[in-house]
């Protein structure tokens, strides 16, 4: 019987058990013992931080990424990838049908994870230059033909709202008062030259992306970050509306301005 080959790969380590190749005996996370070590005393988003940035978090680095998790950890049942997740659970799909409802929808660049890509792209291209901002704001030409449906508005910014909304300003507020907090503290001080750039008011996507722009993610790690760190509120109002069924969605009644039911009884 040859030897258990062991599994390495940049981030991951595992030594196999000596009579079970599927099964690891120790397992490292760019170098460190993850259950010999790190169990018992790193906290989540330190574990977040290790295997993104493939470098252990400073303990500032840790507290801003763990507020910004708070912040982003739930985004209620007004936001379209939560209510793709009630919907999907209500309906009787498993688990899983439910999580990738809440992906699928909260992807895209209509206040999901690619919107996060775009406005990171902003501060690779325009760092904190105010006048390369409003330029760049301004220009709501379509992005180069990908995957994604074009945008035809500034990405960071709320197509629905003539102000930023109260939660999105606690955010910030919060957010930017952190010591590692440039690129946050920069949005907030310029918030009403940028928004008047946009025409539209700041988005929670706006912060989350300065937010992870300054614990040094790129785009591509602060997208991926975006859908996970979403997914609890998503996953928990699933469960809270299966158990509720589909006649108990907490959504006030359409009001139809030319009701078809209507033109029925009238005929």
């Amino acid at each position: 019987m040859s030897a258990p080959q062991r599994l390495h790969t940049r981030i991951w380590q595992e030594e196999p058990e000596p009579d079970n190749a599927f099964a690891a005996r120790a397992a490292f996370c760019h170098g460190y013992d993850v259950y010999g070590e790190m169990l018992g005393r790193v906290r989540w988003t330190e574990m977040l931080f290790l295997l993104f940035s493939g470098e252990a978090p400073w303990p500032e680095q840790t507290e801003l990424l763990e507020t910004l998790a708070v912040a982003l950890a739930n985004p209620g049942p007004r936001d379209p990838a939560v209510q793709a997740a009630m919907a999907s659970s209500t309906g009787g799909a498993p688990a899983a049908a439910a999580l990738m409802a809440a992906l699928s929808v909260g992807a895209g660049r209509q206040g999901g994870a690619r919107d996060v890509f775009d406005a990171m792209t902003g501060w690779v291209e325009c760092g904190m230059e105010l006048a390369a901002w409003q330029a760049r704001l301004a220009d709501a030409a379509p992005q180069r033909l990908e995957i994604w449906p074009s945008s035809d508005r500034a990405a960071g910014f709320d197509p629905h709202g003539r102000r930023t909304s109260g939660i999105v300003l606690q955010a910030l507020d919060q957010l930017a008062a952190h010591p590692l907090a440039q690129r946050l503290r920069w949005l907030a001080e310029r918030r009403t030259a940028l928004e008047a750039a946009a025409g539209l008011p700041l988005a929670m996507t706006s912060v989350a992306a300065a937010a992870l722009a300054d614990l040094g993610f790129n785009p591509e790690q602060g997208e991926m970050l975006h859908l996970l760190l979403r997914l609890p509120g998503a996953a928990a109002h699933a469960l809270e509306q299966r158990a509720l069924g589909y006649k108990r969605f907490p959504f006030p009644p359409v009001d139809l301005q030319d009701d078809p039911g209507n033109r029925a009884v009238a005929a």
